[in-house]
């Protein structure tokens, strides 16, 4: 069902409860058997369950409103488009490696560079077509940085009735390491919706450990992954930025004492309990 769709059934009175198909339990005994009459009846059999009170049997998904789902429409384009403008400077830089020419930091320069006075390895000028590929790729990315430059001013500056969302956003981006991109992801992608503890927070984002505890062995599985992927990766990204920007602060000296002489690995699996 389309958020349209659950908006319309509820401006007609309908009640409509929107599920995370993942939270339903099912049988792991060999092949599941998988029909629509099959799926109907396991449906009713949880919401009869639900409407007794056993809030357990599935998890609710919480639609956001017009305005709160309007908001995310900044970020999740400017995403895209830092995906593209990746995708153009690699392809610029691919293109005058193999004529081996390096060491051009495309992502800075490509306004001023000058393609048609580029000298390949051999000592001669790029061929017509290439000089004019790479030219094309270089417009591509000026209207990609353009459209990136647009998008970010919208974010941070454009009206919106979502009064306690931007309040969320501008308590985050007082804190030192965290950024305009990951305020507005956190406060409009996270924190719209409320909480009730912070294990809800961790739940919601996959971060929360997973036990194994059966018999006498007893250890951790890692982090559930529940959730969303990317508000699990922003928060992993805010908490690198915290050690470095709050070097001072006593999650920062905890991290440095905990990795202190260990190895690569050992920092990426502690900088997750960080974010946590």
């Amino acid at each position: 069902m389309t958020r349209s769709g659950w908006r319309g059934f509820l401006r007609r009175g309908i009640e409509c409860l929107v599920i995370d198909p993942g939270s339903l339990q099912v049988s792991r005994r060999g092949r599941r058997v998988k029909t629509d009459r099959v799926d109907v009846k396991t449906l009713l059999r949880t919401l009869i369950a639900w409407c007794r009170g056993e809030r357990h049997v599935w998890s609710l998904v919480r639609i956001p409103s017009i305005d709160e789902e309007d908001l995310r429409r900044s970020h999740r384009e400017r995403s895209r488009l830092v995906r593209e403008r990746t995708a153009h400077i690699n392809r610029i830089k691919g293109l005058l490696f193999a004529q081996g020419i390096r060491g051009i930091n495309v992502k800075s320069r490509y306004k001023t560079l000058a393609v048609d006075k580029l000298v390949t390895a051999d000592g001669h000028g790029l061929a017509p077509r290439l000089a004019g590929e790479i030219a094309r790729e270089i417009r591509r990315l000026a209207m990609v940085q353009e459209q990136i430059a647009e998008i970010e001013r919208e974010r941070d500056a454009a009206p919106t009735t979502c009064e306690a969302t931007e309040r969320k956003r501008d308590l985050l981006s007082q804190l030192k390491s965290v950024g305009p991109t990951i305020s507005a992801f956190l406060s409009r992608e996270v924190y719209y919706r409320q909480f009730a503890n912070q294990r809800q927070v961790g739940s919601f984002l996959g971060l929360t450990p997973s036990p194994y505890d059966s018999g006498e062995e007893e250890r951790c599985q890692g982090i559930s992954r529940a959730g969303s992927g990317h508000a699990r990766a922003v928060m992993i990204e805010a908490a690198w930025l915290w050690i470095k920007h709050q070097p001072k602060s006593a999650l920062t000296r905890w991290f440095v004492g905990r990795t202190a002489g260990q190895s690569k690995r050992v920092r990426k699996i502690m900088i997750v309990a960080v974010a946590r």
